[in-house]
């Protein structure tokens, strides 16, 4: 299989498509918009890239990808940033860079921002096992017993929301792990920063009768197929620009 690449790299000469091979080890972990380590020329460092397409077969002779680099972006993150270097003339891997949060795109791994995670709890054992131990009195303390409560209805929790709700500490939490009953994942934290904003919907604008005037007049215009030039006139900031780009 060969994974065609672009190379995470501000030279003008550099922003185009080169060929490596995957590697049979590696064919599970890569796919469109994974980033990988490549060697590049003669340099002895290898090279950060962002997997475009995968093909079968390469017309070129071509070196093997070295690693998978834990960063990745989506199909649709691939496209947009395609389409961003065409619309501002730039490089794919500057577009690229910016579906990453800042300071995470740094190519000195140890300096990058590293993603927050923590520590979120589950049951290990079925909830009817664990009720059968506390009628038998087998767990007897209420503290666990209420952990143990709060995570049947909340599996999955955050460690610091399981012991806020059921009033505990770390050391119970912890002896409810040592003996077995629950089990302690380390996981990324996603943040959308949209999850508790209310986006409302913008109204179009009634037009003024000065303003209806001139749009109608555009309008003519467009429809009956003439070329026409207009003066608008307006206050700075109010997009008179974009609205004679909208109408060529």
């Amino acid at each position: 299989m060969i994974a065609e690449i672009i190379l995470n790299s501000n030279v003008k000469k550099l922003n185009r498509i080169f060929d490596y091979s995957i590697p049979r080890e590696l064919e599970k972990e890569i796919k469109v918009g994974t980033k990988v380590l490549v060697p590049f020329g003669n340099s002895k460092n290898l090279k950060e890239g962002y997997v475009i397409t995968i093909k079968d077969k390469s017309s070129y002779k071509v070196k093997e990808i070295s690693k998978v680099d834990q960063d990745q972006i989506s199909e649709s993150q691939l496209r947009l940033a395609i389409l961003m270097a065409r619309r501002y003339f730039c490089n794919i891997s500057d577009c690229i860079k910016l579906m990453f949060p800042p300071g995470t795109s740094s190519k000195k791994i140890e300096t990058r921002v590293k993603e927050k995670t923590g520590q979120f709890v589950y049951l290990s054992k079925e909830w009817d096992e664990i009720e059968n131990e506390i009628e038998e009195k087998i767990i007897t303390s209420k503290k666990q017993i209420r952990s143990l409560e709060i995570l049947k209805e909340n599996d999955g929790i955050h460690i610091l929301d399981l012991e806020a709700l059921s009033d505990t500490t770390r050391a119970i939490t912890k002896t409810l792990e040592k003996n077995g009953y629950i089990e302690i994942i380390e996981k990324r934290i996603e943040r959308n920063p949209f999850e508790f904003k209310q986006v409302k919907r913008d109204m179009p604008l009634q037009l003024t009768d000065e303003q209806q005037k001139a749009y109608q007049e555009i309008l003519n215009c467009v429809k009956e197929e003439k070329f026409e030039e207009f003066l608008l006139y307006g206050v700075t900031g109010s997009r008179k620009n974009r609205s004679l780009f909208a109408v060529n």
